[in-house]
């Protein structure tokens, strides 16, 4: 790290009171917001569904939310508002923990007024203690072990060091090191290739505080994400526990006190993953459990308290969305070229893309828009300035043109409606070239492209002179409803006549999800033997409620 001295020197003489302390809660938080697709990649453990950095990110901005209006310099008030915040706001196995190194932070420094080298140090401590008393079966490789060394390491240096900031340095320097070593304690890590991802979420919220101390950037990142099809999560996915089909996060106030060791005797009859939070008398209980005891946990905490809050989330259903996403194969991106990122609808297309040496995708379409921050997301970590965004739908244009807007980087979004717009621009792609010139090429490239859809009408209407009923077939040919018929098959041929197919040299068809392979090769056969000029390509596309998407060039 750059290090401002004079700052430093500054912030050295100053006492580290709540709002001080307030800061570097802020930094923490945007540096790791910063860094969270770095983390949501390493996420394998204890499952490998890709949310680690968002769910830690949540967490902390819940704490953020509960002092962002406080004003007091009591720096225990403070530490106990954060810890307060964190708690109500854990998500998933990371949050929690997270929230309990927080709570354990609290404890340490509840009867302080500063931050000073001891109690800084005895809260480390204690953020240890409490984030590993809050776990049935601590495993080691993960946030539990950074927490352990961090605070081992700040207790080693206690009577020499000189003041917070001295510790501070030590914590970090601790949290990467420790991060390091974690695929060496964790077989599944170092299966996959990746450092724990709660570890090193836990090291980018400590070196944020860091950084703004050093007076850094906290707004772009400093490494390079390593996207999930890079790993082998093959292997990763057969190390997960069986039984965690169902992750259940469960809020409480026991009926009395809370026996801890029979409570969690009683969770481990039902699941793995087991945390508990607790601050002010409630707990948060975490567990990953069978499908068929999702709902065990919540009766039984009924028995014994006051339930104010459930989460469920379908495991399962994650890790086959990752799955499915790491089948993606993407070209590196090296620095200095441009980088495209895209949206599709359907796994198929994304395969596609990927195969044209697209750098990103962003699942999204018809009835599926991303958001801005989803584009965002998708190249802010990518180590190039010169980005260009095609939305492939007219309905993401403005989102991508807001992503455009609130980055740094040289972004060039060409505003192409449909997927044959988007691969057809694709085709035109020069990495190395000029980005200028080479957005204009793409988007001269997408422009002679035709493009057709085939779905089913959700209600009966008259457009543009063709009156449609609820249930038929209609086609759209450049976004233009066109006509409408009876079935798939003859609104594909009708399409093609209206856009004068004989003319034309390729036709590219794209069926969906609910289109068999067998039927659209028969329909592509019957185009055959009307238009034999033409060249008729027939591809998995996978997307929703198009039973075809279809290219005329």
């Amino acid at each position: 790290m750059a290090i401002n001295s004079v700052r430093v020197e500054k912030l050295r003489k100053k006492k580290i009171d709540g709002l001080a302390l307030k800061k570097l809660i802020d930094a923490g938080l945007t540096w790791l917001r910063t860094n969270k697709e770095n983390v949501n990649a390493l996420n394998v453990f204890p499952v490998p569904d890709g949310d680690t950095g968002t769910n830690m990110t949540l967490t902390l901005q819940a704490a953020w939310n509960e002092i962002k209006d406080l004003g007091t310099r009591n720096i225990g008030e403070m530490a106990a508002a954060v810890s307060k915040g964190a708690l109500m706001g854990a998500r998933g196995n990371s949050g929690v923990i997270t929230s309990q190194i927080l709570r354990g932070i609290s404890r340490g420094l509840h009867d302080k007024n500063i931050l000073d080298v001891d109690s800084m140090i005895s809260a480390f401590g204690e953020a240890r203690d409490t984030a590993y008393k809050g776990v049935v079966k601590p495993v080691e490789g993960t946030i539990l072990t950074v927490i352990k060394e961090i605070a081992n390491a700040t207790e080693a240096v206690r009577g020499s060091a000189k003041d917070a900031i001295e510790v501070l340095e030590v914590a970090v320097k601790a949290a990467d090191e420790a991060v390091k070593k974690t695929p060496d304690l964790l077989p599944v890590l170092k299966q996959a290739g990746v450092v724990d991802s709660g570890g090193k979420g836990l090291f980018f919220i400590l070196e944020g505080m860091l950084r703004h101390v050093y007076g850094e950037s906290l707004d772009a990142p400093t490494i390079q994400i390593q996207p999930m099809n890079a790993m082998n999560l093959e292997g990763a996915l057969e190390e997960v526990e069986e039984g965690q089909d169902y992750e259940v996060v469960v809020d409480f106030v026991p009926n009395g006190e809370l026996d801890l060791q029979s409570f969690y005797g009683k969770l481990e009859e039902m699941g793995t993953s087991i945390q508990v939070g607790e601050g002010e008398g409630m707990y948060r209980m975490h567990i990953h459990v069978p499908l068929e005891n999702r709902y065990v946990p919540i009766d039984y905490i009924m028995g014994i308290g006051t339930i104010t809050k459930v989460a469920m989330e379908n495991l399962l259903a994650q890790m086959d969305d990752i799955q499915k996403a790491a089948q993606l194969k993407f070209n590196p991106v090296e620095p200095d070229t441009i980088a495209v990122v895209v949206v599709s609808p359907g796994q198929g297309l994304s395969k596609i893309f990927a195969s044209l040496g697209v750098a990103n995708i962003v699942a999204g379409g018809q009835s599926m828009n991303p958001s801005t921050q989803d584009i965002l997301a998708s190249f802010e970590n990518l180590p190039t300035d010169k980005v260009i965004i095609l939305p492939n739908n007219k309905n993401i244009i403005l989102a991508a043109n807001q992503a455009k807007e609130v980055t740094v980087k040289n972004v060039h979004v060409i505003p192409t409606r449909t997927i044959p717009q988007g691969l057809a621009a694709m085709l035109a792609l020069q990495p190395d070239g000029e980005l200028d010139s080479v957005a204009e090429k793409m988007t001269k490239a997408y422009s002679s492209v035709k493009t057709g859809e085939i779905t089913i009408a959700t209600r009966t209407v008259e457009i543009d002179g063709v009156s449609v009923k609820d249930g038929q077939v209609i086609a759209l040919l450049d976004g233009k409803l066109s006509l409408a018929s009876e079935s798939v098959e003859q609104g594909v041929m009708d399409l093609l006549a209206k856009a004068n197919a004989e003319e034309a040299e390729i036709v590219s068809m794209f069926y969906g999800e609910n289109m068999t392979h067998a039927e659209a090769n028969r329909i592509a056969d019957l185009i055959r033997e009307k238009y034999s000029n033409l060249n008729i390509e027939v591809q998995e596309g996978g997307q929703p409620h198009y039973q075809f998407i279809i290219s005329i060039e």
